[in-house]
């Protein structure tokens, strides 16, 4: 039988009320040591401490949107027919019928 291990992220959001805002700390336990290697030479890459630099990425990736370009917008948007699909019918007394 092959053992299989789970590797758990524990999260860890503790409050605080300053008088300016609420703040949080922010504990993340049992990451991959490549992962903290990673972020402490980005942080030296950018000059700044290895928390700045996760304040940083955090804040980048969940609160600044992305930029998309138009023809981004329209590959993401959902196939939902032909444009023979949405050819508007007309009945018999001229009236214009949206669907078939």
């Amino acid at each position: 039988m092959i053992a299989m291990l789970t590797w758990t992220a524990i999260i860890v959001i503790i409050k605080t009320k300053t008088l300016e805002q609420s703040m949080a700390n922010l504990v993340v336990r049992n990451l991959d040591q490549r992962i903290v290697d990673a972020l402490k030479q980005r942080a030296a890459r950018h000059g700044r401490s290895a928390e700045a630099e996760h304040r940083a990425l955090l804040e980048e990736l969940l609160l600044q949107p992305k930029a998309r370009s138009f023809a981004e917008v329209l590959a993401a948007m959902p196939n939902v027919g032909e444009d023979e699909d949405f050819e508007r019918l007309e009945d018999a007394a001229g009236n214009d019928h949206v669907f078939g």
